[in-house]
């Protein structure tokens, strides 16, 4: 097994070399209504409208802190060394209403902040581009991912019956209400000192 003690999370915009991956681990968190690569690279087109992210491990630079218990990443290919996806996640920026698209974190790297750092990021950029709020659909199944997005200030405004096919499984519709006045987006990638993600249980969900 490759050793990953000197890893650090790092979120960064989602490029055309990481729809592969994408792709794999839709059909691994998404049984049922998985993305395709032609899909994600329809996606990515629609940018700037679309703006997805991806939270990947990396190595720490010489005398950077250590990233507390940075897991064993999966098989997946990846070469010693080499970042390693732990999750992504992506919004549409249309109007003063933004919309979650996804939130995936790779069950490998759950209960480590991943979802909390994916999720900050989606809500920073919405309020960036002058969003009034945001909107998602989630599971009413999802008990870890309804605990995320309420740990961010998310709050029920509909239910959708029987949404999610062909487990007949209700959607709930959440909103989270957003700052007149944000400040703008510190366009780093990286995920810096004082903005450390929680360490809570994070789940899947579209």
């Amino acid at each position: 097994m490759t050793d990953t003690t000197d890893l650090a999370l790092r979120v960064r915009p989602l490029a055309w070399t990481d729809l592969g991956r994408l792709a794999e681990l839709e059909a691994a968190l998404f049984a049922d209504d998985a993305w395709s690569e032609a899909t994600w690279w329809a996606e990515l087109a629609a940018r700037p409208r679309r703006d997805y992210v991806v939270a990947e491990w990396v190595p720490v630079a010489e005398g950077a802190a250590r990233a507390p218990e940075a897991p064993a990443g999966p098989d997946d290919g990846s070469a010693a060394g080499a970042p390693r996806i732990a999750g992504y996640a992506g919004v549409d920026l249309a109007g003063d209403t933004a919309d979650v698209m996804t939130v995936a974190v790779d069950a490998a790297y759950r209960g480590r902040g991943v979802g909390d750092l994916l999720l900050g990021r989606l809500i920073a950029r919405a309020a960036a581009h002058g969003a009034g709020a945001l909107l998602l659909e989630v599971r009413a199944d999802n008990a870890p991912a309804l605990a995320l997005y309420r740990r961010h200030g998310f709050e029920q405004v509909s239910v959708r019956r029987r949404y999610y096919q062909p487990a007949d499984v209700d959607a709930l519709v959440l909103r989270r209400l957003l700052p007149d006045a944000a400040p703008r987006l510190d366009p780093g990638p990286n995920h810096g000192p004082g903005h450390e993600p929680s360490l809570e249980p994070t789940e899947t969900s579209r």
